[in-house]
């Protein structure tokens, strides 16, 4: 049996979970350098917005890739099809009433704004999270970095593959020179969601 499209609309609507809810849906995209503190800023925000009961779901680059986005490399249309596919997972957590918070490089200009053309205009907030390539490369949490420098990790984003900085970020977050509270706190800002 061949089941309809799904309908346009639900009966149930985004507005319907977020009264519910008691607060906003939102994107929050974390671009920035492999080392540069996104995982660990998603993480932490997630962390202070569910002690406030806020419903959050992290979405980060190296779980999707373990999983979603296993089938993909490192090209640059594979890495363009990895945020694409981010992009709409973030959508559905989105509708669903949800603040997604997405953990990705996602090295280039035109894929992260593919990607927020998804999204009603206010409900994705692009964040930089911006650091040195020298510091990113010192902290090296994977190794990548060394991989990337002995030729052994090829098309390493910083090393022999660009990334472009966002022109105009929502918000832009320097990990060498605040400290993971300190960017929280702005990032809640950012989200109209201060602490409880």
């Amino acid at each position: 049996m061949i089941f309809p499209p799904p309908a346009a609309s639900t009966a149930i609507t985004r507005q319907d979970r977020e009264r519910l809810q008691g607060h906003p849906a939102r994107a929050v995209w974390l671009t920035g350098l492999s080392g540069a503190g996104k995982t660990t800023l998603a993480h932490a925000l997630e962390t202070s917005l569910h002690h406030d009961g806020l419903r959050t779901f992290v979405l980060d680059g190296d779980r999707l890739r373990a999983g979603l986005s296993s089938d993909l490399g490192f090209t640059d249309a594979d890495r363009a099809e990895s945020i694409r596919r981010a992009a709409h997972v973030a959508r559905l957590f989105v509708d669903a009433g949800m603040v997604a918070i997405v953990a990705l490089i996602s090295p280039f200009r035109a894929e992260r704004a593919a990607a927020q053309a998804l999204f009603a205009p206010g409900d994705f907030v692009e964040v930089y999270v911006n650091v040195p390539l020298a510091v990113a490369e010192e902290r090296d949490p994977k190794g990548l970095y060394r991989q990337a420098r002995s030729g052994a990790l090829p098309r390493f984003t910083g090393i022999d593959s660009p990334y472009e900085p966002p022109e105009a970020p929502a918000l832009e977050l320097r990990t060498d020179a605040l400290s993971v509270a300190q960017c929280v706190q702005r990032l809640r800002a950012q989200l109209g969601l201060p602490s409880a």
